[in-house]
């Protein structure tokens, strides 16, 4: 399934990192560990906004973002993980050096 986000929301599929365990081997719950905060866009809306302003959109898919920890909704779509976001909570991209 195939999903196209609407006005300037964004959707991106979290990169997972191995912060579940700690250095000297304790595992620890998903519960106690911080959600990732980068990400790989998947899909980006026509940035049009729910007024009918236009902003320019600044991610494309596949580039790597960093994005705010409290902002967007998270689902599960075809057994991938999936957040999407407004493009305003997206705090940078991630550019190799």
């Amino acid at each position: 399934m195939k999903l196209k986000p609407l006005f300037d929301r964004v959707v991106l599929k979290p990169i997972n990192s191995n912060t579940n365990k700690t250095q000297s081997g304790l595992i620890l719950p998903d519960s106690s560990t911080d959600k990732p905060q980068i990400a790989e866009v998947v899909a980006v809306g026509s940035g049009v906004t729910g007024d009918g302003k236009e902003t320019k959109m600044q991610v494309k898919p596949q580039d790597t973002v960093l994005y705010s920890r409290f902002g967007g909704i998270e689902f599960k779509l075809d057994e991938t993980n999936l957040v999407i976001i407004r493009q305003s909570d997206i705090l940078g991209v991630m550019e190799e050096k």
